[in-house]
């Protein structure tokens, strides 16, 4: 079975000539389908830009990176942005939330974005509002939860498409080890329920044993 998600031989510099920094040297990676991988390593070591080219969300880059046998390098703007929509879902450290917005309008914005059919996911909006614990929240305003339930938000906001591919970076950065405990458990769950490939990136030994291969990235190379 193919990778769903191919890296080959990337390498990233951010700035030029004398402020030229290497972030990333000639990484090559797969990950399988239905696979929770954790991408680990400290702040600066990389993992934080690959997530983001492995994404899309940043197309300079050399080398080449694989979507589910779609070659993403070189791709169109646009072309990109319908492969995001289709097959990846991110989860950030910070929540980017919309603050006048309840739960339910925030995990529904995409959705209304891309000119979706929103009564059309009403079914699926009921289920991750159950998995995620939300439910009573629905109608909150981000201001009025907790650390947590605001990356569980942004966590149901990135699954409701059901993408094939769940990106995290660093996504518990922010919260305490009880709350973290619980983001966890909820990403085994989804990726165990819902078959959903999910790569995360972290600094934390702990964290990282969630998934069921650590990935060990240091000073933008790939070690061990």
């Amino acid at each position: 079975m193919a990778p769903i998600m191919k890296v080959e031989h990337v390498s990233k510099t951010f700035g030029t000539g004398e402020a030229e920094t290497k972030v990333l040297t000639d990484v090559s990676l797969e990950i399988e389908k239905g696979e929770f991988a954790s991408l680990m390593g400290e702040s600066g070591s990389g993992k934080s830009t690959l997530l983001y080219l492995i994404g899309g969300l940043d197309t300079q880059y050399e080398g080449n990176i694989y979507i589910d046998g779609t070659l993403m390098t070189g791709m169109k703007e646009a072309e990109m942005s319908a492969l995001r929509l289709a097959k990846i879902g991110f989860v950030f450290q910070f929540y980017n939330l919309i603050q006048n917005l309840s739960v339910e309008d925030n995990i529904l914005l995409p959705i209304k974005m891309a000119g979706k059919n929103v009564p059309g996911y009403r079914e699926k909006l009921e289920e991750i509002l159950d998995i995620t614990g939300l439910t009573a929240k629905r109608k909150s305003k981000p201001s009025q939860l907790s650390g947590g339930q605001q990356q569980r938000v942004s966590i149901a906001r990135a699954v409701l498409s059901e993408p094939d591919i769940l990106l995290a970076d660093e996504p518990t950065g922010n919260l305490d080890t009880k709350s973290t405990a619980e983001i966890m458990e909820l990403f085994k769950r989804i990726n165990e329920e819902k078959k959903m490939t999910l790569l995360q990136g972290t600094h934390s030994p702990d964290t990282a044993t969630y998934g069921g291969r650590i990935i060990r990235l240091d000073s933008g190379k790939l070690v061990g």
